[in-house]
């Protein structure tokens, strides 16, 4: 195992943030894995540690076949960051600014970089587009600021990736992933092995968020040269690892496993796996709907996430207790209730449950901040 230690730019006078990359294993294939981007989504994270106790494991039995990162802390900016002891890891204090959000987009400037330079085979078009990544991110002014210069740094170790995985959480949730649909044939195994409850496939969600950052630019170069054989060489996805208080052993221990068992069957690990136990249904991200609340009050959720729903079903009651209003807000759309809201208080503005359906209900920006 070779650990990195890297400073982050533009720290407060007298302080230091560190972005640390765990490297195993060495050859061709890479896989790059991360977590906790969103620093209060903390399941990832201790999925990580059981990661890097089993990747130390196989390195030292020999069983890597290639290169597998980690960095287990993707977001040491937002891990500091409390409000009266409440944690706050989705936005960056200083900017207001959603930290998986807004990635650096490689393909025009990697084009640019290539014109008459790609041609029939595939494998040496690959490289060349890598390195070509690699440069055009070297090439950038300095960065200017530390969120900034984050998100670089994690885009340069990701874009050089054959796989790449994202972990995050909802608020309380069943397990989903967010992928291409065209990567989605490939990614059925991993659903399997972690027990996905559903996922859900766009090719562009809107606000550049890292998976699609890493994936969405070989799409994007396939159509800017369609007379070159390019390969969507980068298999990304984010894997939303249930709720934020899914931080158990037990869990953490089979989300490892089976994230493991998925990078053998990829090459990349040698030796006897389990195989994937069945998988998901994948929908549109466009069939995702979003309830809010009519009115204030104090909500009782009436279905758990994970659970079928159909159309009509009760989900939750928003009560006034002041005026004695009670409102029932009913599933719009049949499919999986695959995420509901932590806090029991309604606000304006604010989605309560989230399903997801089969049939296309949103276009434009599909990503809520």
């Amino acid at each position: 195992m070779l650990r990195t230690d890297i400073s982050l730019p533009w720290s407060t006078l007298g302080t230091e943030r560190l972005l640390s990359v765990f490297r195993f294993g060495e050859g061709q294939r890479k896989a790059y894995i991360q977590a906790s981007l969103h620093a209060d989504e903390l399941p990832g994270m201790r999925t990580a540690w059981e990661l890097k106790k089993r990747l130390g494991q196989l390195e030292a039995a020999g069983a890597l076949k290639g290169v597998i990162e980690l960095v287990p802390v993707a977001n040491p900016i937002g891990l500091g960051q409390l409000l009266q002891g409440a944690h706050q890891g989705r936005f960056e204090f200083g900017s207001g600014k959603n930290f998986n959000r807004d990635f650096f987009e490689l393909s025009e400037p990697v084009a640019e970089l290539l014109q008459g330079r790609l041609g029939e085979d595939g494998h040496a078009n690959t490289l060349l587009i890598r390195q070509a990544m690699l440069d055009v991110l070297a090439a950038l002014p300095p960065a200017s600021s530390q969120l900034q210069g984050l998100q670089r740094l994690l885009l340069s170790h990701a874009c050089t990736a054959d796989v790449v995985l994202d972990l995050h959480c909802d608020a309380d949730a069943a397990l989903h992933m967010y992928a291409l649909p065209q990567q989605w044939p490939q990614w059925r195994s991993l659903a399997g092995h972690l027990g996905v409850k559903v996922g859900l496939l766009a090719e562009d969600s809107g606000g550049s968020s890292f998976d699609e950052a890493c994936s969405l630019s070989w799409l994007r170069l396939q159509r800017l040269f369609p007379q070159a054989q390019i390969p969507l060489a980068c298999l990304a996805t984010t894997v939303e690892l249930g709720g934020q208080a899914d931080t158990e052993r037990d869990q953490a221990v089979a989300h490892a496993e089976g994230i493991l068992a998925f990078l053998a069957e990829q090459g990349l690990i040698d030796g006897q796996w389990p195989a994937a136990d069945g998988c998901c249904e994948a929908v549109p991200f466009e069939g995702t709907e979003l309830l809010y609340a009519p009115h204030p009050g104090v909500v009782s959720f009436l279905r758990r996430a994970g659970e079928w729903v159909e159309v009509g079903d009760p989900l939750f009651e928003v009560i006034d207790p002041l005026s004695d209003q009670v409102s029932t807000v009913c599933a719009g759309t049949a499919g999986v209730l695959f995420a509901i809201e932590r806090l029991r208080y309604a606000q304006p503005g604010f989605w309560l449950a989230k399903i997801a359906g089969s049939q296309p209900l949103r276009r434009g920006r599909l990503l809520s901040d």
